[in-house]
């Protein structure tokens, strides 16, 4: 039976434990300028610290345009590589693996920062303005963003690269019939609407190499889980060395019902994921998973390979230590609004509670 201490080596990376903070974004950590920031490089450190196995830093901009805020951390340009650089270095250090997560908010980005594209012209954050359709030769240019920035990624010391595939941002707007309206290769059929992330894991297997691990969070529904898994199916075609996996834009599955599982719908989606690719390609879930007990749970009963801790790791940073050595922790306290959402003070309220022995 899998323990919740087990490594795992994925393609060529060793991962100590099964345990993988989620890539959740510090708001207003970076300046205009996309650095990473003292702020970023200790806040992972301490997740590393604290027997994190893999770490995968926030979603990071692949253009200065794509960005949904305007201080947010980038990788698309190489005076950024520096503080990347030091934020994986602190995770080697404490002995965590790291990856980045590579974004483009797509019809999401902050419309002050310059034109909002995305797959068609479909409703951006103000949906009284359409976002502009990219031309094929627009989606090749980005494409190549991404792939510069995977780039960098390597050169900074990161294991790998996640592509952000999930949540409404870009390669889940193609992924989406809801938002990818297109009839040429990039739209239509299942396999015409993953093209866009499909072949941006080629392009950075070629340019990155063989060892470079490259994961994908994908949308576990869009708009049911038949259709979520068979646009997963082009990444792992493509390369993709590990799925983690969230949400998407749509949700309509009859199937997803709660049946007095441990474990959420969200989680679920994993679930089904690890189900279809078992022994092929490692699979994750994420989240609701707020106790030491569950995350052993999901890993023990072998129904996921990792789980993905977000709120949890942010509520306290030595969680992991709690899920593998059963030392006391200080719960999420599930606040209506995360304090390390946009406009929050970056200061957890469970944090003041903390007592260890």
């Amino acid at each position: 039976m899998t323990k919740v201490n087990d490594s795992i080596t994925i393609n060529k990376t060793v991962i100590r434990n099964r345990l993988t903070m989620a890539p959740t974004v510090k708001f207003d950590y970076a300046g205009a300028d996309g650095k990473a920031t003292e702020k970023h490089i200790e806040h992972y450190r301490e997740r590393a610290e604290h027997g994190c196995g893999l770490i995968c830093v926030e979603a990071t901009a692949v253009t200065p345009g794509g960005r949904f805020g305007k201080n947010h951390m980038g990788l698309w340009d190489d005076d950024q590589i520096d503080g990347h650089v030091q934020i994986a270095k602190a995770c080697h250090d404490e002995g965590a693996a790291v990856i980045i997560q590579l974004n483009h908010a797509g019809l999401n980005a902050n419309p002050e920062l310059g034109e909002v594209i995305a797959p068609s012209a479909v409703p951006t954050r103000d949906e009284n303005v359409l976002s502009k359709e990219m031309t094929v030769d627009e989606i090749h240019a980005m494409q190549e963003n991404y792939v510069s920035a995977a780039i960098r990624a390597k050169k900074a010391g990161y294991d790998g690269v996640q592509l952000h595939g999930c949540h409404g941002y870009l390669i889940n707007q193609f992924m989406s019939k809801k938002t990818n309206l297109r009839t040429d290769e990039y739209g239509g059929s299942d396999v015409n609407r993953a093209r866009f992330g499909a072949e941006i894991i080629r392009m950075i297997r070629e340019k990155c190499g063989s060892d470079f691990l490259i994961s994908i969070r994908t949308a576990g529904i869009e708009p049911d889980i038949a259709t979520a898994i068979s646009l997963a199916e082009e990444f792992v075609k493509a390369g993709c060395d590990y799925l983690q996996v969230s949400t998407g834009i749509e949700w309509d599955d009859p199937t997803l019902r709660d049946e007095g599982k441990p474990y959420n719908q969200i989680c679920e989606l994993g679930v089904r994921f690890h189900e279809h690719f078992k022994g092929r390609v490692p699979v994750s879930c994420v989240n609701g998973i707020y106790e030491p007990e569950l995350a052993k749970y999901l890993i023990e009963n072998e129904l996921v390979d990792t789980v993905d801790l977000g709120k949890a790791i942010l509520a306290d940073p030595a969680f992991c230590e709690a899920v593998l050595n059963g030392t006391p922790f200080v719960k999420c306290f599930c606040c209506p609004n995360c304090q390390y959402g946009p406009g929050m003070p970056h200061k957890c309220p469970a944090e003041t509670k903390r007592s260890r022995k």
